[in-house]
């Protein structure tokens, strides 16, 4: 089984940047499609990005499409989330998860990290 922990959570000011990092382990890691979501108080999860196995499909939520980036590196079993001009309504908790294949859909992620906080203020 994969199971994932995250880190590189922190406080920020509007504007600045952080950097989440996932680390997998586990055989079955291989293969698997990769995704962050994340939480704010009273809300609901939601999606924010995906990656592909191969890295060479990836997709965003609207709200962070151009300031946050989805990599992954396979060799050392982690994924990452570059997060630039980070906004208040950015702060919730961020989560990793795994899914058997490519997919935006919560639902079809079977594996989720403990979650990491972001928090931004203006």
């Amino acid at each position: 089984q994969v199971q994932l922990v995250e880190s590189g959570g922190g406080l920020v000011q509007a504007g600045g940047s952080l950097r989440l990092s996932c680390a997998a382990s586990g055989r079955t890691f291989t293969g698997t499609g990769m995704g962050w979501f994340r939480q704010a108080p009273g809300k609901e999860r939601e999606f924010v990005a995906a990656i592909s196995w191969g890295g060479s499909s990836t997709d965003y939520a609207d709200s962070v499409k151009g300031r946050f980036t989805i990599s992954r590196d396979n060799a050392k079993n982690t994924v990452s989330l570059q997060m630039n001009s980070l906004k208040p309504e950015d702060t919730a908790v961020y989560y990793c998860a795994s899914s058997r294949g490519y997919t935006t859909v919560l639902s079809r992620y079977t594996k989720w990290g403990q979650g990491t906080q972001v928090t931004v203020s203006s």
